[in-house]
């Protein structure tokens, strides 16, 4: 965890081993909440950590409400929304499970998305990046599962990996109500929007394997080439020792 005053929930990705003897690299790749809202100091420990580019995965409307500031500290900054549109409060309310039903549907239908975003994170020079969402736990959880599947980090890892938001999410409600006094009660009603249970990663992961065998599969479904996988490992993998 990267201690930030704008952000709850900016993570490195590195330190997780793979089944072939090596570990993601330390201090090159990171996930996040919004960024929309850093301080001066938080942009200070961006620049210490040499984050080069940033990629949004929020929806157009998101964006247009804040973004991370690319005059403050310039970045290669890059935009993949993985949804069109947000649920609303009585969108939780009226479908149980939701949160998982939406991986799902990222998983099946961004596919576009997910193509240029792992491409711009294989790029020459392109690391330090940071990708984020609005809580850094859905469609960044998205993300990151692909990311260290394909570099090769187990299921289970990868599972507590998303887990991980769990406390952040504590943090960020507390943040939106700080914010948004009016909407208190609907924001403390609304536990699966901050819900980080293990079972979400799992199902997801279930339903990978049903409808395109393994992570190989869904690579070449949506169109990730072998170049690109490769890219990937040689700058976000390190041997182990």
């Amino acid at each position: 965890m990267i201690a930030l005053e704008g952000a709850v929930n900016f993570r490195d990705l590195g330190g997780y081993a793979t089944g072939d003897g090596q570990r993601t690299r330390w201090r090159v790749l990171f996930r996040a909440d919004g960024l929309g809202e850093l301080t001066g100091t938080d942009l200070g420990v961006l620049g210490d950590l040499g984050i080069r580019t940033v990629i949004d995965l929020r929806s157009d409307y998101e964006v247009e409400q804040s973004r991370f500031d690319v005059e403050a500290h310039p970045v290669a900054f890059h935009h993949f929304p993985f949804i069109d549109t947000l649920p609303d409060a009585e969108a939780w309310v009226r479908r149980p499970g939701l949160l998982g039903s939406q991986y799902k549907e990222m998983l099946d239908e961004a596919g576009p998305q997910i193509v240029g975003a792992l491409e711009v994170l294989a790029g020459p020079g392109a690391c330090p990046a940071v990708f984020h969402c609005t809580a850094g736990k859905d469609r960044t959880g998205l993300l990151s599962a692909l990311v260290l599947t394909l570099l090769g980090v187990p299921e289970d890892t990868v599972v507590a990996d998303y887990a991980l938001s769990g406390e952040a999410m504590e943090r960020l409600r507390a943040k939106l109500i700080l914010k948004y006094p009016e909407g208190r009660t609907v924001i403390a009603d609304i536990d699966e929007v901050f819900n980080a249970h293990p079972s979400n990663m799992v199902e997801l992961f279930g339903h990978l394997r049903e409808r395109y065998g393994s992570i190989e599969g869904y690579a070449a479904h949506i169109g990730i080439g072998d170049n690109v996988r490769a890219r990937l490992r040689e700058t976000l993998l390190e041997p182990i020792g």
